[in-house]
């Protein structure tokens, strides 16, 4: 990296010790001094070693002394981005802590030394080989674990790109993202955070809500009916909740593991190099369908997933998809409350949690998906509704998190560790889908374009991320290259499931 631009040269292929963690010998410990959360301990495990990667394309050219300027005024006064995992290996038991350290932002801004004949020739290809590059390296646990990469070269969808990598015990997805959101300002008005979609007011329904919502007691026939209702919905949440446990056990245990197909991966597959690319979906036409077949957002994506899934392996494999079958995905779910952007710009510029809970603590869900041939194009979305609706009346995710925190303390972190990716080596693929900012933003004065995130390091050869902005939906692809040496194709699948859909749900509205 250029120190005229924010350092001295520095080449992509970095010579750092990754299995190193600073010992207590060699850092001064202060008063800040925080437990690494068990998720977060979870990750350091070699099977587990997860990090977050996310693109960002911006719409100018990079101003690296405003980009330096913003990262120390913000970003690098995160608790978790200016702390080092530290363990002191005297202790009886050792267990890393978070212990503050001095950020020299230099270490983490990163400006790679990029042939210029790729860089001109194919831009895209140039960004997608980079990004993919970092999977290959490991990180530096004797600095605090984040960098960003700064691509500055047009692409056909920006003029330059910033790369966020972070090690995944510093945060969960959505938290990051959220960190990453209260550093940007409204595109029109830069003095304003931006707003980010919110569920208040929507009437929420199910089990796990009407929990919550206990009738009072009252000598009215109506109000026996209430409870009764009540209770009805208690006893669905209650048995939802025990056969999503049993197959949870199950599938960590390997007594129940999703079959081989095409998009399982092999032994060893979290160790292995990941490819990651994207394309560009329009939310309005997912709203479209959405409202077509009166369901969510999430439920739309799940179908067009369901259908881009079943249209890559029909065609690969020849089959004629009359026999459904059953792939399982792992969802994470976030069950600890995600602090406001008001509330995470004040933690950056005060250096201090103030009060905010921050750390991994994750749930898991698994989350079927059906590879089938249907002659109406909405059965796929229909179905992906059905299976939604299943899982919200239960509290598989909430039991999953505790349970995991009760072998840890019981067995150690191995044992978790061992349960977890028993889990995530018995189904086939990840999914998840994060909703972003509903207007432009400006990060340090640059436009957003786009907003593409991904995770490697956990054994699949397929993720699947879905992240909206503003009026599009950028859909990101993780894959074991050596498994999807066409994953380009997958993506094409993936827009045409979109176009079919939303053609069919436009033939559904006129006839009604």
């Amino acid at each position: 990296m250029d120190r005229r631009r924010g350092s001295a040269t520095r080449k992509p292929a970095l010579e750092i010790d990754a299995t190193r963690t600073a010992s207590a010998d060699e850092i001064k410990v202060g008063d800040h001094e925080e437990p690494v959360s068990p998720t977060g301990r979870l990750f350091r495990e070699p099977h587990f070693s997860c990090h977050i990667v996310s693109v960002f394309g911006l719409g100018g050219a990079v101003d690296l002394p405003a980009v330096r300027a913003g990262l120390q005024a913000t970003l690098a006064r995160h608790p978790r981005f200016c702390s080092l995992q530290v363990q002191d290996e005297q202790e009886e038991t050792p267990r890393p802590k978070w212990v503050r350290t001095t950020v020299n932002i230099d270490d983490h801004i990163i400006v790679p030394d990029l042939d210029p004949t790729a860089t001109s020739t194919d831009p895209d290809r140039a960004l997608e080989d980079y990004v993919s590059f970092l999977s290959t390296l490991p990180m530096d646990h004797s600095r605090p674990l984040w960098e960003l990469h700064v691509l500055d070269f047009p692409t056909s969808e920006a003029v330059a790109a910033l790369v966020l990598r972070v090690h995944h015990s510093v945060g969960d997805g959505v938290s990051l993202l959220s960190l990453f959101i209260a550093c940007t300002r409204r595109a029109s008005d830069e003095a304003s955070l931006p707003a980010l979609p919110t569920t208040a007011g929507r009437r929420r329904t199910g089990p796990v809500y009407a929990m919550s919502s206990r009738p009072r007691l009252s000598p009215s026939w109506g109000a026996l009916a209430a409870f009764a209702a009540w209770v009805m919905s208690f006893l669905v949440l209650l048995w939802h909740t025990v056969v999503d446990v049993a197959c949870f056990a199950a599938t960590a245990t390997s007594i129940s593991s999703d079959p081989p197909t095409l998009f399982k991966g092999a032994e060893g597959v979290e160790f292995r190099p990941k490819r990651f690319m994207n394309r560009t979906l329009s939310l309005d036409d997912v709203k479209y369908v959405k409202n077509a077949v009166n369901c969510t957002i999430n439920d739309v994506l799940l179908g067009v997933t369901s259908a881009a899934l079943s249209r890559y392996y029909l065609r690969k494999t020849g089959e004629t998809g009359r026999e459904a079958i059953k792939v399982r995905s792992t969802l994470l779910v976030n069950l600890r409350k995600t602090p406001g952007l008001h509330t995470l710009a004040s933690m950056m510029e005060s250096g201090k949690d103030n009060g905010a809970q921050w750390g991994n603590r994750l749930g898991y869900m698994i989350l079927p998906f059906h590879i089938a041939k249907h002659k109406d194009p909405l059965e796929y979305v229909r179905k992906a509704t059905q299976v939604a609706r299943r899982k919200k009346s239960s509290m598989e995710s909430v039991f999953t998190f505790w349970s995991g925190s009760v072998v840890l303390k019981i067995f150690g972190i191995k044992a978790a560790a061992s349960l977890c990716y028993g889990m995530m080596r018995n189904t086939t693929l990840s999914f998840s889908n994060v909703a972003g900012p509903t207007e432009q933003v400006v990060f340090y004065g640059h436009p957003i374009v786009y907003i593409a995130p991904s995770v490697y390091g956990h054994p699949h050869a397929l993720t699947m991320h879905y992240q909206s902005y503003a009026n599009i939906i950028k859909l990101v692809l993780a894959v074991d290259e050596t498994q999807f040496p066409d994953a380009h194709e997958l993506l094409d699948d993936f827009d045409q499931s979109l176009r079919i859909i939303r053609e069919a749900a436009s033939e559904k509205q006129k006839d009604t």
